[in-house]
Order: structure tokens, then C-alpha cells, then sequence
């Protein structure tokens, strides 16, 4: 079956290659058939993962399409579409995307360290001196965490805001990735601020100067680190990819570190599929946030209680929790999750779908998502073949 399942992957992954770079589907889906940042960095790695040389051919234009198109102020694009003479770019709908911003420092150091391509840092340093300005910028109080605004990641339609975990992971892992480059020790600091006020502020019990005291001392905190807080407070849902992230980053403890990889098992065991939910618990109708999720979508609802953002099961988020337990040496439960991952990619003869309903298996958003193939390669080549993505 795991063979099968990749080659399956693999054959998905050739089929939203164009010239331009990485579709998000290959479904004719409105705003699918776009080269995305956040999905085609991912579909990237994989490629990488890969070893095969059209679709790192690929990464390369997937790289290069966002960065011919960054706003003059630094901004990357969410997602570019390109039909023949015609270009649309868009830095994001209701809110612009933060993410995207580091997942292309990510996609160019990660490219440039594993094709052995120092030059392709240096031809891009100047769009990534804009990013790291930008995201410095995003900070507002200079106190090292970004702020970013409701929608202004993958989980679009999703109640996060203010400092959310996943962003500040995302810009520590970019700088990193940049500083294997450019070793300077003004990044290191920075590194070093943002990691120290992660695990003040995210991390339960810590110590050291809370940015919001009273929300933090009033908040229940659990065996990982909730999503984000603002100046209204913390929204404690576990994030599985930030705590993903977490683990691959080696944040925090080793005890606290197992601590998520338990929770992160018990939690997976508890579902239909095995999969992790992306965030936990769903938010309900009688719930505190049910509103501010309601109202947070442009053209449908679909974050119904364990579906979508809200509850459901990701493949690709599987995929980066398997990247995890492999950075802690827990092979035979990677190869559990990846078994998983290739299992839902199957349903309805691989058409790999987007998410699913946790408690209905039901599968959920588009088919044929080339995330869901990258989560598969990803942690085959990293677990079977020794692949390794840098931290």
C-alpha cells in the first residue's frame, strides 16, 4: 500500500505542475488552479523529498512567480494566477495572508540548501530583506511577537488572531533557515527574542513578563500551547501544525515536548481516521466564539463543528505532525500516521481531498489537493529514504 500511495502522490504532484509553479488542485476549482505561496512551498519540500528533478523544476518556478510578483512593500503573494497573457495576484481577500511572507523565505533557503544552490539566497536576498523588514514591521510594539489579523493565515476562516502561534513559529524557522545562509548574529539575537517570548507567553507556568498578565493568569493552559491570544485574551484550541512546529523546532522542554507528542497520539487515537484535527476542540453554537466563526467567511460557511478548520482531520497537517515524530526519533509512530495519511488520500480512489469530517470520515473542501499528495511524500522520503528537512 505505501508504495502504491506515493506513486499515487508523486503522479498528483505532475499533474499541478505548470510552468508558472505548484497549483493548489488539480480540480477545476475557482481559486485552485492559482500558484499559492503556503501550498506550493509544502508541494516544494515534497518535490525536494523527491528527488525528482521536474517537479524541483517546478519548486523553482513556484519561487520565482511569487517573488516577480511581491508588492513593493514586501508583501508575497497569496496566490498568482496565470492563463496565458493574463495575470490576477492577490495578497490575500478580507485580510492579507502573514504567511505567505515566510513560508517564501522558507521555500528559497530550503531550495537553495538541498539542490547544494547558495546563488539562488543571494539572487532572492533582496526580496527577503523586504520580507524580514515587513515582518519586523508586524510586530507594532517592538516586543519580538508578530500581530496578525483574523484570516491572515492558512486558517483563513478560522477564529486566531492577534499573536498566533503558528506565525511566530513560521518566522522563527525563516530566519533560521535564512541565518544557514547568512550567519550574522544580529539574526541570531532575533531568533533568540522570538523563541524567548514564545515560551513565556505560550508555554504554561513559564516565567518572565507576560504581554498580557491577567489573560494568561486567568487562562486553564493544558499539555501543549494554545493557538493565540490578544489583547482580549488567549484562545486555547491546540493548533496541531504550531505544535507540530513546536517539536520540529525544538521549542520548549523535552518534557513539556512529550507532553504534545502524547496529547497529539491520544487525540489522533480518539478519531475515526487516526488523523489529528487541526484545531481542538470544534467551536459549537452555544460557544463563546460561534459568532466571530460564523461571520468569518466570504462566500460559504463551512466550518461546521468537526469539519474544515474547525475540528476537521488534515492530511497535510498530518504530514508535518509525522515530520515531528521522526525529529524525536519515533519512527514506528510516523510510519502509523503516514499509514493514515495514504488512507484518507485513498478514499473515493485517491482523490485526495482536502479534509474530512473527524467523527464521519466524510471527506470535505476539494479533491485531488496537491498538500495532501506533499504530506504523503514527505514523511515516506523522510522516514523511509533518510530525507531531511532543515530547522
Amino acid at each position: 500500500m505505501k508504495n502504491i500511495a506515493y506513486n499515487k502522490a508523486i503522479e498528483l504532484l505532475h499533474k499541478v505542475a505548470t510552468p508558472s509553479g505548484f497549483l493548489a488542485s488539480a480540480e477545476k476549482t475557482t481559486n485552485y488552479q492559482r500558484v499559492w505561496a503556503r501550498d506550493g512551498v509544502i508541494c516544494g519540500l515534497a518535490a525536494l523529498a523527491s528527488g525528482d528533478e521536474m517537479l524541483i523544476e517546478t519548486f523553482k518556478k513556484t519561487l520565482e512567480t511569487l517573488a516577480n510578483n511581491q508588492h513593493s512593500n514586501g508583501t508575497i503573494p497569496s496566490n498568482v494566477l496565470i492563463d496565458g497573457s493574463f495575470k490576477e495576484v492577490s495578497y490575500g481577500g478580507l485580510a492579507g495572508r502573514v504567511d505567505a511572507v515566510t513560508w517564501f523565505v522558507i521555500g528559497v533557503c530550503q531550495y537553495a540548501k538541498q539542490t547544494d544552490n547558495a546563488e539562488f539566497v543571494i539572487k532572492y536576498e533582496s526580496h527577503i530583506e523586504k520580507c524580514l523588514s515587513l515582518l519586523e514591521a508586524w510586530e507594532f510594539n517592538n516586543k519580538h511577537l508578530m500581530y496578525v489579523p483574523l484570516s491572515g493565515n492558512w486558517a483563513d476562516e478560522y477564529i486566531t488572531d492577534g499573536y498566533v502561534l503558528y506565525d511566530q513559529l513560521l518566522r522563527i524557522w525563516a530566519l533560521k533557515s535564512y541565518n544557514y545562509f547568512q550567519k550574522e548574529e544580529i539574526i541570531s539575537n532575533k531568533i533568540d527574542k522570538i523563541i524567548e517570548q514564545v515560551e513565556i507567553n505560550f508555554i504554561p507556568k513559564s516565567t518572565g513578563e507576560k504581554y498580557h498578565q491577567r489573560a494568561y493568569d486567568e487562562m486553564s493552559f493544558q499539555d501543549f500551547m494554545p493557538c493565540s491570544f490578544s489583547p482580549s485574551g488567549y484562545k486555547t484550541q491546540f493548533d496541531a501544525f504550531a505544535n507540530s512546529l513546536i517539536l520540529l523546532l525544538n521549542i520548549g522542554s523535552a518534557e513539556f515536548q512529550k507532553k504534545i507528542i502524547d496529547f497529539s497520539n491520544s487525540l489522533a487515537s480518539e478519531t475515526n481516521l487516526g488523523l489529528i484535527p487541526a484545531f481542538w476542540p470544534p467551536v459549537f453554537p452555544n460557544d463563546e466564539h460561534w459568532n466571530l466563526l460564523k461571520n468569518n467567511c466570504k462566500f460559504e460557511f463551512r466550518n461546521y463543528p468537526y469539519e474544515f478548520h474547525n475540528g476537521g482531520s488534515w492530511p497535510m497537517v498530518n504530514g508535518f505532525f509525522g515530520l515531528a515524530l521522526l525529529s524525536k526519533d519515533k519512527n514506528a509512530d510516523a510510519e502509523i500516521i503516514l499509514e493514515r495519511i495514504n488512507h484518507a488520500n485513498a478514499i473515493s480512489e485517491f482523490s485526495f481531498y482536502e479534509n474530512f469530517n473527524t467523527t464521519t470520515q466524510e471527506p470535505n473542501g476539494v479533491a485531488f489537493c496537491a498538500w495532501s499528495a506533499a504530506a504523503s511524500v514527505l514523511v515516506h522520503q523522510s522516514l523511509y529514504n533518510n530525507f531531511k528537512i532543515f530547522f
